[in-house]
């Protein structure tokens, strides 16, 4: 009776400080990683020393990841297994950031009181893979939506920060058509805009997409600087609660290092 008692507090207590992890899992994945990171370079042995734990455990882990298809042998050392490789196909590094970035517009949408979305370049169209915050259920924007690149302010960061060579190809491609009266339609100054943005670090689309419409946007980088995405606010240029240029961009650049940080950490 002792026992099952003092077991039961135990336990207690145990999941008043949460769930408790598994120690031996999280050493595991620990190797699993440098395994990889390795490129099949270096023994298990000295893999075991460079993480300072014990020699046979390290080659039971590494011996059970390759059991599992997760690693493979490779000259005196190991790399990535079948079953990884397949796990990592079903990986969209896109669509992973969307899910990390949802909480966060979310929260900007409320903050700015207006439509937050981020988008991704696509076959030389913008995809919408997030739309929040008031009046989204108005904008004709829609998630999953492909747009053109030139006329949105999400687009021209993302065409901004294509490497140079997509650019110009994409630049060709014009004239683009006028979707307003202020909609860029010539190469050479579209051009222009884009090295302005690329120097500037964000994009502003003055109602050149729609009549009455202004947005701004910023890029989301990766840890080795590439921009995989870009987060934008739209407002209605016409309301008594626009947000000045120089109050919402540090705003839009909180929400970005925000979704960086947890994305790319």
């Amino acid at each position: 009776m002792y026992c099952i008692k003092r077991n039961t507090v135990l336990a207690s207590c145990i999941m008043r400080k949460g769930t408790p992890h598994i120690a031996a899992l999280g050493r595991s994945l620990t190797m699993l990683e440098a395994v990889v990171a390795d490129g099949g370079r270096s023994s298990t042995s000295a893999l075991a020393r460079q993480l300072g734990i014990p020699v046979a455990t390290a080659h039971r882990q590494v011996t059970s990841l390759v059991a599992e298809g997760y690693l493979a042998p490779s000259g005196g050392g190991h790399i990535a297994g079948s079953r990884l490789l397949s796990l990592l196909q079903h990986l969209d590094e896109r669509q992973i950031l969307a899910n990390v970035a949802a909480p966060v517009l979310h929260k900007l949408a409320v903050e700015t009181r207006s439509i937050v979305q981020m988008g991704t370049f696509e076959n030389d169209m913008v995809t919408y893979r997030i739309k929040t915050g008031q009046g989204a259920a108005g904008l004709f924007t829609r998630v999953g939506m492909q747009l053109e690149a030139y006329c949105t302010g999400i687009g021209k960061v993302l065409l901004a920060h294509l490497p140079h060579a997509e650019c110009d190809r994409y630049l060709s491609t014009g004239p683009f058509v006028a979707l307003t009266t202020k909609t860029i339609t010539d190469s050479a100054m579209l051009a222009g805009d884009l090295a302005t943005i690329r120097q500037r670090g964000f994009a502003v689309d003055d109602e050149e997409m729609q009549d009455g419409l202004v947005c701004m946007a910023v890029p989301l980088r990766t840890r080795d600087d590439r921009v995989i995405a870009a987060i934008s606010v739209s407002q209605d240029a016409r309301s008594s609660r626009l947000i000045a240029p120089d109050h919402l961009l540090p705003m839009l650049r909180r929400a970005a290092s925000t979704i960086e940080a947890v994305a790319f950490s």
